[in-house]
């Protein structure tokens, strides 16, 4: 079979080469030879592929695109179908990947992280659930690795700051801070609410690290902008799943987000409660998300960045290249640039084009919402590319739920909140809390843990709870079974990556993750095959209550008087 016609330029060069290591270096050199000796770099691989179309302005990736562009015709505009190499700002390696990407970079001889890379983190979020003996032999040579190569990394080789197994995606999130910015990160979830982020395999993890550079083509957008007002007893999550509820409906049934950008007109959230959505367009099938913020919202987004970022260095994370302190840096110059009106939240042109166009109406959402993965679509090019949304109303409160979930890098600090005054309005409201189900709940982040101890939110959920995790005693196995009880377990992917620990076989779970993979978070039983449905904190909470799911008027008891996360649309239009 002769496949020669699907091959790009770079990719039979790469062929050529017997491998790509040799072009991205030899183009590398070049690039660089050629600027310090102030001529132009001469066509000897494969040039970039440059599509203009005159007239036309820019989305907001484009934008990013244009301003990190390496080695493309000087002042020439690019658009979507163009295919060139980059500048990468931020990088991020996770831990049951990093082995493989400190292979690639033994084997390219790399000793040292480019200088061009803002930052660069090296978790141990996947592995967080169980320190077993195979965490014990391999995580501690890969955070020493990548240590030495100039990453942050979550465990000190030298033990002079206490572990953290924090998902990779929120402190990527933290340490973006441009929303200019280029993120490489070897996990499909690398999805931030600053800049645009792309997941990536430890090879190109690797590269991105050694040259500070990828090469990848600039992907078509979608427009998702809203309207109307979120009901007050509804939570952001429900805004998550309407979203792929109404496009689809609007669209035919076909999903206008796979290997597109989501350009999400979001505004005035937060990027700590953006992210819930940038999240979620993994499961969306969409090849990566920006979120276009108001000046406002966008600098207190930064703040909170870099009070996260100081925690970091007052415990002593940085390194002897003090990367943290120069992102601290990069977001005070960033934060001075939109006060003084010199370069504003980054916003798409108004005569940008998109290949589709969403408009939510948050009218039409009226009930909590909840997505069951649609795996059994006579379609097989549908599976696992559309969910099945639907309202709480249609299990009719009647619907057996064994093992609840909140945790992943889809909840944020307000939905530990949320869980503390749920289980106190319980309480007021039947005199205690029993749990029907087990509760699982893993924050995404320490620094959130600390958050809520200082605010007292902590002390509340612990009172609740049957286990609280114990960092000087780790579980050393995995949990084989569990009790009808709230689990505080530690910071970390948990249940969501499957990888560690599981929900017995056949079991109903209501989750808050991001993992809809049949067998992931439930494997199926002789008897039945496992579910793994998703929905909002207050939903997941309130099942495990219950044992089942709510009905609207129990939903709406349990969360009276709490601030849900509130989403109201911007009243402009973010374009220039």
């Amino acid at each position: 079979m002769d496949i020669s016609a699907s091959l790009t330029p770079q990719k039979a060069e790469f062929i050529k080469a017997k491998g790509s290591y040799a072009v991205v270096f030899g183009k590398k050199l070049q690039t660089f030879a050629s600027k310090i000796l102030g001529i132009d770099v001469v066509p000897v691989y494969a040039t970039s592929k440059e599509i203009t179309v005159e007239g036309q302005g820019l989305t907001a990736v484009e934008k990013i695109f244009n301003k990190n562009a390496v080695g493309t015709t000087p002042g020439k505009v690019l658009h979507a179908g163009s295919d060139v190499r980059v500048e990468v700002n931020i990088v991020g390696s996770q831990d049951t990947t990093g082995l493989m990407t400190s292979q690639e970079l033994e084997m390219m001889a790399a000793t040292v992280i480019s200088p061009i890379v803002d930052g660069a983190y090296q978790s141990g979020c996947h592995t967080a659930s169980v320190w077993d003996n195979k965490s014990k032999a391999n995580i501690p040579r890969l955070m020493k690795f990548m240590n030495d190569f100039g990453l942050i990394t979550a465990r000190d080789p030298e033990n002079k700051y206490k572990p953290m197994t924090d998902v990779i995606h929120k402190v990527l999130n933290d340490l973006t801070v441009d929303d200019w910015a280029i993120i490489i990160g070897g996990d499909s979830h690398t999805r931030m609410s600053k800049g645009v982020a792309f997941g990536a395999d430890s090879g190109t993890v690797a590269l991105a690290l050694a040259t500070g550079e990828a090469s990848m083509p600039i992907p078509e957008s979608v427009k998702v902008t809203f309207k109307g007002e979120m009901k007050s007893y509804m939570d952001f999550r429900d805004v998550v799943h309407a979203t792929q509820s109404q496009m689809l409906k609007t669209f035919g049934g076909d999903n206008v987000f796979q290997g597109k950008i989501i350009e999400v007109h979001i505004g005035t959230l937060t990027a700590d409660q953006a992210f819930t959505f940038t999240d979620w367009t993994a499961e969306m099938k969409a090849k990566a998300s920006i979120c276009i913020s108001e000046d406002d919202t966008l600098i207190e987004s930064l703040e909170i960045a870099k009070g996260r970022i100081q925690i970091m260095i007052d415990k002593g994370m940085d390194n002897r290249l003090h990367v943290l302190q120069g992102l601290m840096d990069i977001a005070s110059k960033r934060i001075e640039e939109i006060k003084s009106g010199k370069k504003p939240a980054l916003t798409p042109d108004a005569t940008a084009k998109y290949s589709a166009e969403v408009v939510v109406d948050l009218d039409l959402i009226e009930e909590p919402m909840i997505a069951d993965p649609d795996v059994n679509n006579p379609d097989v090019s549908k599976r696992y590319t559309h969910d099945i949304i639907r309202t709480l109303s249609y299990y009719g409160g009647v619907k057996k739920v064994d093992l609840g979930f909140v945790g992943s890098c889809m909840v944020h600090k307000g939905d530990m909140k949320i869980l503390a005054q749920m289980l106190k309005n319980v309480e007021a409201e039947y005199g205690k809390v029993a749990f029907k189900a087990p509760l699982v709940v893993a924050p995404p982040t320490y620094n959130i843990v600390d958050e809520l101890k200082a605010e007292g939110d902590w002390k509340v959920l612990v009172k609740y709870s049957g286990f609280e995790f114990d960092d000087s005693a780790p579980k050393a196995e995995a949990r084989t079974g569990y009790e009808n009880m709230l689990y505080l377990e530690r910071p970390g992917c948990n249940l969501c990556m499957g990888n560690q620990e599981k929900a017995a076989p056949g079991d109903t779970v209501m989750a808050t993750s991001t993992r809809l993979f049949q067998g992931r978070v439930v494997k199926d039983s002789s008897e039945k095959k496992g579910e793994s449905l998703l929905s909002s904190t207050p939903v997941v909470v309130l099942s495990t209550i219950l044992g089942r799911t709510p009905t609207m008027d129990e939903y709406k008891i349990a969360v009276k008087g709490i601030n849900l996360t509130q989403f109201t649309p911007p009243h402009k239009m973010l374009v220039r």
